[in-house]
């Protein structure tokens, strides 16, 4: 644009054809201070702005989303008699759309007294992209009745429509009626088609498609690659890959943020770093932001934490906050949480402000460590970010306080959100409630979620069944079982089974949980073999016992937890050859229960406990304290529980 400028400054006449090309230039090139300057400037030469100089100073309002500009501007247009115009009626509706106001978009779009194919895509893909699929579907056929064929762009347009909706049936007749048009060889339309397919998981329809397409481009390719990994088949994504660069096609950065999402495993980590190589060579990687989320993303969930922060610490200052974000979360899913913590602490010290994202992943690693003194502070900056109006953030606010045992201050949140619209909200209250042990108010909140009309969800029902489990509410627990079928049509997953096993087995009733394990419509996970097992410990049923163990030991060979339970249930029904025999086993299996573990938060510092513990630096403060708590419970007849043999390594 520099030399641009040059040219047009030396030229000694000039005319609308130079200034719009000015315009255009600088509109294309995002420079918004630049496009108001030229087109004073060229008011102030005596040249009267034209149609198309309003187009392309419209266009640019659009693309940059600036609608109080376009707003003041097509005021001005009004003043100039040029709303009726058709180039500028246009310009205002893709601006409108563009800016995300549809109400005006369409408003002006009704005013366009003789339409054309531009009129029609614009307001088309105006719905389609604010995801009102149906109008958009509404005004592709009112544009066919009256006498509009389609063209490339609303074909491609309404296939995104059906693509985003899955609905593949409308998705073929669109496919059908762009082969009566001769649309389908189309590289738009064509490679619309092949997204189409591949996101309603059409896949054999999706290659088809591409292999008859004259020329397939990147494009193209990308919708494919991007549609096996959405349909879980990365082989096949990958072996596109590879075919795509040995037909000389240079990948896109959405090419490398596709393909790494295939390498997000710890068998195929070498297979990214590969593709971190490419990305180098071929320069994506430089100042781009996309591609380097999804190169952190891709180590992160290959549980390469250490190549994710030498890649992060190679970004130049003043990382983004989706940089920071992607590190918080990658590490808080990692079960990093004291990680992802002291990254969020690195974030506030570069100045900058999280979003709701940062928030929510930040909050659930309090949540997982129980550090309720950093939640609260994170709860407070919240608050006077204005995030602490957002529903999502309140909800992760709400579970981080209930999981650091502070049920009041989950109240006080709870209470006070402005929305709870989303059966997020309740969930998290009602989990909450359940897991501290009040079932009662854990189902008074399920019942003013009833009233407030929000519908239940499967994880609402979890949280439901757990409070009847902790409670002891046998056939309230029953009842919600049922309605959850009958009323809320969700069907019971392997977790709410468990949950009803577990509500039973604490309850002595062994028999009925395992005459319901027994008419399960799918085979038993290890969640419910391990919960009829811990049942049958606590009330010594060894036979049950045992056939629960085997099943768990099956499922699981390599966990130790199964072998510690049917030990300590025999040691607990004094067969000591039995659990000798449990012992053994794990001995020749190398297995090694991992000892318990425990911490507390006193003035800012994590405290890390492991059972026998003796390296904390105040290990003799605490056991000093043990020992008179100890003797203090034996004065109040406490008998300690001597009949497992494997306590020492819980």
């Amino acid at each position: 644009m520099e030399s641009a400028r040059k040219v047009f400054d030396a030229m000694d006449v000039t005319n609308n054809v130079v200034w719009n090309a000015m315009l255009g230039g600088y509109a294309q090139n995002g420079q918004s201070l630049e496009v108001k300057e030229i087109f004073s400037s060229m008011r102030n030469s005596g040249l009267e702005p034209d149609e198309f100089t309003y187009s392309k100073i419209l266009s640019a309002f659009g693309q940059w989303e600036s609608l109080e500009m376009g707003r003041q501007f097509h005021a001005f247009i009004i003043k100039k008699n040029l709303e009726l115009n058709l180039f500028v009626g246009n310009a205002l509706v893709d601006m409108y759309v563009k800016s995300g106001d549809l109400k005006d978009a369409r408003s002006q779009f009704e005013l366009i007294q003789e339409r054309d194919i531009v009129s029609w895509n614009a307001i088309i893909v105006g719905y389609i992209h604010e995801k009102d699929e149906v109008e958009g579907f509404r005004m592709f056929r009112k544009m066919i009745c009256d006498g509009f064929l389609p063209d490339q762009f609303s074909v491609s347009s309404i296939l995104s429509g059906s693509a985003n909706r899955q609905a593949l049936e409308q998705g073929k007749q669109v496919h059908c009626l762009s082969l009566k048009l001769g649309l389908d060889l189309n590289i738009y339309a064509g490679s619309s088609l092949v997204d189409m397919y591949a996101k309603c998981g059409a896949m054999e329809a999706a290659n088809k498609v591409f292999i008859e397409m004259p020329v397939q481009t990147v494009v193209s390719r990308n919708a494919l690659i991007a549609g096996y990994i959405q349909n879980n088949n990365a082989d096949d994504a990958v072996r596109e890959f590879l075919d795509m660069q040995a037909e000389g096609l240079q990948p896109s950065k959405y090419t490398f943020a596709s393909i790494l999402t295939a390498c997000s495993a710890s068998s195929r980590l070498n297979l990214g770093r590969q593709v971190h190589c490419d990305t180098l060579k071929s320069g994506v990687l430089i100042d781009d932001e996309f591609s380097g989320v999804s190169l952190l993303g891709m180590y992160l969930r290959s549980s390469s934490s250490e190549d994710a922060n030498k890649l992060f610490s190679e970004f130049p200052k003043q990382r983004s906050r989706v940089l920071w974000t992607c590190m918080i979360s990658g590490h808080a899913q990692n079960g990093n949480s004291a990680g992802a913590l002291c990254f969020f602490r690195e974030m506030r010290n570069d100045d900058v402000l999280p979003d709701q994202s940062t928030f929510t992943s930040v909050l659930s690693a309090c949540s997982s460590l129980a550090a309720l003194q950093d939640g609260k502070v994170i709860h407070c900056l919240a608050f006077h970010t204005r995030f602490d109006l957002d529903e999502s953030t309140c909800s992760v606010l709400v579970d981080m306080y209930a999981k650091c045992g502070d049920i009041g201050s989950s109240i006080k949140v709870f209470d006070e959100m402005v929305n709870k619209e989303d059966a997020v909200s309740w969930n998290s209250m009602i989990v909450g409630f359940a897991k501290n042990g009040y079932a009662g108010k854990a189902l008074e909140t399920f019942d003013q979620m009833k009233r407030a009309n929000v519908e239940p969800d499967d994880i609402t029902f979890l949280g439901v069944l757990t409070a009847c489990s902790h409670g002891g509410l046998v056939i309230e627990g029953r009842e919600y079982f049922n309605l959850m079928m009958s009323s809320f049509g969700i069907k019971p997953r392997d977790d709410h089974f468990a949950c009803m096993i577990d509500l039973l087995g604490r309850h002595g009733r062994l028999k009925e949980a395992e005459d319901l394990i027994e008419k399960l419509p799918f085979e038993p996970g290890a969640g419910v073999w391990a919960t009829l097992l811990g049942a049958c410990k606590i009330h010594g049923d060894v036979i049950r016992g045992q056939k629960a163990a085997e099943k768990l030991i099956l499922l699981e060979p390599d966990n130790p937890s199964s072998y510690v339970l049917l030990s300590n249930l025999y040691a607990a029904s004094k067969n000591w050859d039995a659990a000798n025999r449990v012992r053994n086993l794990m001995k020749e299996r190398r297995l090694r229960k991992f000892p318990g573990c425990s911490w507390i938060e006193v003035n800012t510092k994590l405290n890390l406990f492991v059972a026998g513990d003796k390296f904390h630096i105040n290990a003799g403060e605490v056991r000093a304290v043990l020992k008179d708590l100890t003797a203090l419970m034996r004065e109040q007849g406490y008998v300690a529980t001597t009949d497992s043999l494997l306590d020492e390594e819980d």
